[in-house]
């Protein structure tokens, strides 16, 4: 499994090449995508790729008895959502980015908390924190709306409820063993991930076109 989510970076490396040569090919006669707005456009859907990939990691050592990769695993899938928040700082400043990294590393504890409660059976324990989680999500869907007047909060809070969903895919996969329908969940939640970093990463060049002009 993980040397799939392997081949995955390799294919979505040279997607992200030929999106940053395609989308000023896209953009109506007459105008033209600067490269700042590709720099930024592009680094930000490979930080969001790399969440799904370090959560789906993180569900293969999690889920593997005997795994020894478990920790590393999680401080890698933590960094990333410094790496989001760090992102955003230079548009929103330091504070807002630390506060998109504080809500999105919840996101994560909460989810872990999920493995082992599904891991253990524990049902009722996995319908409390998937309250918590999806509650995370709706924080997280108020904090970008509040930011960005162009990102609206029942749109982020439906993309975001997706992506959670579709982690939940993974995991219900995962521990079934049934390793078709685990695949299918990855896809998906690459092709949603990167459509929701899309829309949010348009949403702020649209806030700041300054910002992205050259």
């Amino acid at each position: 499994m993980k040397k799939l989510l392997l081949v995955i970076v390799v294919l979505f490396a040279s997607l992200n090449i030929v999106a940053g040569t395609t989308s000023a090919n896209t953009q109506p006669q007459g105008q033209s995508i600067s490269p700042s707005e590709v720099a930024f456009e592009n680094e930000f859907r490979r930080l969001w790729f790399d969440h799904v990939l370090w959560t789906s990691n993180y569900i293969t050592s999690a889920t593997t008895a005997g795994a020894e990769d478990q920790k590393d695993v999680l401080t890698r899938l933590l960094k990333n959502q410094e790496d989001i928040g760090n992102a955003i700082k230079p548009v929103y400043g330091e504070q807002a980015g630390n506060k998109l990294t504080e809500l999105l590393k919840e996101h994560i504890v909460l989810a872990g908390k999920i493995v082992d409660a599904a891991k253990s059976g524990n049902t009722t324990l996995v319908n409390q924190l998937n309250k918590e989680w999806y509650r995370n999500a709706d924080d997280i869907a108020a904090f970008l709306s509040g930011a960005n007047p162009y990102l609206k909060q029942e749109d982020l809070k439906n993309m975001l409820y997706m992506h959670l969903e579709l982690v939940t895919n993974d995991l219900s996969a995962s521990l079934a063993k049934d390793w078709n329908a685990r695949i299918v969940a990855i896809d998906e939640g690459v092709n949603h991930i990167i459509h929701m970093a899309d829309a949010i990463s348009a949403g702020v060049v649209k806030q700041f076109p300054d910002k992205f002009k050259n």
